[in-house]
């Protein structure tokens, strides 16, 4: 199937038939009534299948068929993906963890990987931290849940500021990072509302892009003076 694009029962029968001899529109329903599945309904009630309920579906009669797993096993899993986590297959359960630092993607998982969402539980395994910690890091504004869940950008904190605490440097004395972090926000809002209130240079094709352009060249700065003063102490 194209992505984007619906199809009805019959041609998710076709697709997955060959693979699973024993699929019926009964089994499909089944397997929708247990919530592993969810298609788009018509205006008039016909149920229509994307790419992403097919992959779904393959999963769950791959999980039955070759693990033996039970629904409420299959259904931890697929929660588990569903917020962007990796799941154990070889243990035969779904125990999650969040990807590896610098891989936000896992290609031989249910696909696209949906945006990371971790417990704080989960935050604070996969980081290497304990709880105190990470409520520190939540007190002092440094990762920002948003409701019962943290994103990978908290995720990225958290396990440098994991490197940090574990060489003598209390959470509390981090707070200067998220200063000159929101203070490096405020020049790039300076810069975009200096451009809409004055018109200032071409018109941008993309009007984020000398934001992020400000935000690059911000870090890059940031970068080069804590090079630069490192150097000095070596000196």
């Amino acid at each position: 199937m194209t992505s984007g694009r619906t199809v009805g029962i019959g041609a998710v029968l076709a697709a997955l038939g060959e693979t699973f001899p024993d699929i019926s529109i009964s089994k499909i329903r089944y397997l929708e009534a247990q919530g592993l599945i969810t298609p788009q309904r018509t205006p008039k009630g016909s149920r229509r299948y994307s790419d992403a309920d097919v992959d779904r579906l393959r999963f769950v009669l791959s999980a039955q068929r070759d693990r033996f797993w039970p629904l409420k096993v299959i259904r931890e899993h697929l929660d588990a993906l569903d917020r962007g986590l990796v799941v154990d297959e070889a243990a035969g359960q779904a125990r999650a963890a969040a990807p590896p630092a610098g891989e936000r993607t896992d290609p031989d998982v249910l696909a696209p990987r949906a945006p990371l969402r971790l417990t704080a539980s989960e935050l604070a395994e996969a980081a290497g931290i304990d709880g105190p910690t990470l409520r520190d890091l939540v007190s002092y504004g440094l990762v920002r849940p948003a409701g019962e869940h943290h994103g990978q950008d908290d995720l990225d904190v958290a396990r440098a500021a994991a490197v940090l605490v574990a060489a003598g440097i209390e959470v509390r004395h981090l707070r200067p990072f998220r200063t000159a972090a929101e203070r490096e926000v405020g020049l790039v809002e300076h810069v975009r509302a200096q451009r809409s209130v004055h018109g200032r240079g071409p018109v941008e094709p993309d009007p984020g892009a000398q934001a992020r352009t400000v935000a690059a060249a911000c870090l890059d700065l940031h970068t080069a003076l804590v090079r630069a003063q490192l150097q000095h102490l070596d000196d």
